[in-house]
């Protein structure tokens, strides 16, 4: 079988969004059964923050789940019990708790935005560090030690993560691509952009990304 063009895939998404954990391992999963289909992608992280004015010293998340959603302590509860198996179903150990905190993520974002303009077949190990850190390890990746450590742990050069942390480098570049994906429609994530004109929405099983991206595929092979 000849291999297709690659897809090119836009994940837009916030480190501090579980739900991008599960969409992010599910496309992943979904791509590893395509691939005997010749479908494959690049696939490119996208800069999108939940809670951009979030205080520096963070939040704890049954606090804001309840003042952002109206969530009582029980439905909470219930939430992560559901998003900690949608999680082991691709994977990830999820240990959210009523004591985890959500931190600022722009910091991170920067981070990932370097890991692309370096070494962007390495981006989506740091995401997936990102991720485990926060919502397996529960530590505080708005903290630069933290970022330099992860950064470092996925193979990137921990010296030159400290100094980007501790500039402004790449602050115009991550605000102007979260302003580009807001002024096209991206008002909640994760959202999969699939050469720029498909949109799947939200973390879905691995099925579902499976069946929409052979479509796309077949209907892109046929333009």
């Amino acid at each position: 079988m000849t291999d297709k063009a690659p897809l090119k895939i836009d994940f837009v998404s916030d480190v501090m969004c579980p739900w991008c954990v599960i969409g992010f391992g599910s496309l992943n999963q979904a791509l590893d059964k395509l691939k005997a289909e010749g479908i494959s992608a690049d696939i490119t992280c996208q800069p999108f923050q939940l809670n951009p004015q979030i205080a520096l010293e963070g939040e704890n998340l049954g606090e804001h789940i309840q003042r952002k959603y109206g969530s009582t302590p029980e439905q909470s509860a219930a939430n992560r019990a559901m998003i900690r198996d949608r999680a082991a179903e691709v994977g990830f150990d999820m240990q959210m708790s009523e004591k985890s905190r959500i931190w600022n993520t722009f910091d991170a974002h920067r981070l990932l935005h370097w890991a692309h303009e370096v070494a962007p077949d390495r981006q989506q190990a740091l995401k997936m560090a990102l991720f485990e850190a926060h919502f397996t390890d529960g530590r505080n990746i708005s903290d630069a030690g933290i970022l330099t450590e992860v950064a470092q742990s996925a193979g990137f050069d921990r010296a030159e993560a400290a100094e980007i942390l501790a500039s402004s480098r790449y602050v115009t570049e991550v605000r102007s691509a979260e302003q580009l994906w807001q002024s096209r429609g991206i008002t909640s994530v994760p959202a999969v952009v699939i050469n720029d004109q498909y949109l799947i929405s939200g973390g879905q099983p691995a099925a579902v990304f499976e069946n929409a991206l052979r479509q796309i595929s077949g209907e892109i092979a046929q333009a």
